[in-house]
């Protein structure tokens, strides 16, 4: 009996498998129940009560507003927003200049693939620390001060103390409007597509009554006109010091930003360059024999295509660009590790903050990579139909 159920391959491999995960069960409790020892030698206290505890330490920004006498919660908190402000920022541009980089590698003229080419094996090879560090000395050292501030738009300021720019004085209205308008580009890309799809299945124009989509785009105006039409902007402008009012963009924040966008823009350039290559030649020679243009072949068949082979790459470059992000501690940016490595020489609860810093990260990551599958799904389902 006992050998006819080991030359059964499901079973033998069911078997091993479940030995398997014994065994790394049996690992993790041995060095949860050393550690739990340890502690206790050392007379350390375990847990996340520390959340409650007032902070006692400043932040030199915060999306939200945050005081040296809230608690450790908020503050990190406040930490997980910037970074999730550095990252969505970041991952726009870069995927922006990336593409716009690598079409430039494949154009014809000589200069602008050249350029695009130096840029791509330039800042691919020197480590992003240190081009966070030469960012950093430019925006600090070589702008003016105060006093003397650059206003190249009006009431844009850029000093050696960071960018001030007018702001909207009710942030969460106009907030409510920038998702409204995030809604609308989303839902007028699907609307498209699938009358696109239906116009190439019947070969028929669709009706004026079915290409109103660009309606989507009342979303945000009808968000604006029923939270009160809010108008008023915070100016910046100089008092004593400082600038007062609007936003400030801070020197760390935008060194941090800059690096980060052009590291991840050199890799995101060599994934487009490759997408765009996959695509056969003879898409090429077939829309120029029927009179389009290099750039309407490259916007409406080229780049389309392409994207399936760009888009599982992208999200790769998506969640680095975001770990990346914790390199902020070096120039001085108070991102979430860095928050947290304040807290945890604080308060000595080293095992629950690298813990919290693993779990934030962790759910970045499932989170981008939830969102990019279904992008590609949804955008493949729509080519292959």
């Amino acid at each position: 009996m006992l050998k006819k159920i080991l030359n059964d391959e499901k079973i033998r491999s069911t078997l091993v498998q479940g030995v398997g995960l014994l065994f790394i069960c049996s690992v993790i409790y041995y060095f949860f129940i050393n550690t739990q020892v340890n502690l206790t030698k050392q007379n350390i206290q375990t847990g996340f009560g520390f959340f409650k505890l007032e902070s006692g330490f400043d932040i030199s920004e915060s999306i939200i507003d945050y005081w040296s006498d809230d608690t450790y919660l908020k503050a990190l908190f406040a930490g997980i927003l910037n970074t999730i402000k550095v990252a969505l920022i970041g991952n726009v541009f870069a995927i922006i200049l990336g593409v716009f980089i690598g079409i430039g590698s494949l154009s014809s003229n000589w200069i602008v693939k050249k350029v695009s080419t130096t840029y791509v094996e330039i800042v691919r090879n020197i480590p992003l620390l240190l081009q966070l560090f030469f960012w950093y000395a430019i925006l600090t050292e070589n702008l003016p001060d105060v006093k003397s501030a650059i206003e190249f738009l009006p009431n844009f300021f850029l000093t050696n103390r960071g960018l001030f720019i007018p702001f909207p004085v009710e942030t969460m209205k106009f907030f409510y409007i920038f998702v409204g308008l995030c809604i609308s580009c989303l839902s007028f890309f699907l609307l498209e597509k699938k009358r696109d799809l239906k116009t190439e299945e019947t070969g028929l124009e669709s009706p004026i009554w079915q290409r109103v989509n660009y309606l989507v785009f009342l979303i945000p105006v009808l968000i604006w006109l029923f939270t009160g039409s809010p108008t008023e902007m915070s100016l910046p402008s100089l008092v004593g010091f400082n600038f007062q009012g609007g936003y400030t963009f801070s020197p760390e924040f935008s060194a941090l930003l800059v690096g980060l966008i052009i590291y991840t823009s050199a890799f995101n350039a060599e994934i487009a360059r490759a997408g765009i290559n996959s695509i056969d030649k003879g898409q090429w020679e077939a829309a120029s024999s029927i009179g389009l243009s290099k750039k309407d072949t490259m916007s409406k068949i080229i780049l389309p295509q392409a994207l399936r082979v760009m888009v599982p790459p992208l999200t790769s470059q998506i969640l680095n660009l975001t770990k990346n992000s914790s390199l902020a501690v070096a120039i001085g940016y108070p991102d979430f590790v860095s928050v947290t490595n304040t807290t945890m020489n604080q308060t000595g609860q080293a095992i629950e903050c690298v813990f919290i810093i693993m779990v934030v990260y962790l759910s970045f990551s499932l989170l981008t990579s939830l969102v990019m599958n279904v992008f590609n799904n949804r955008f493949n389902k729509f080519e292959r139909s």
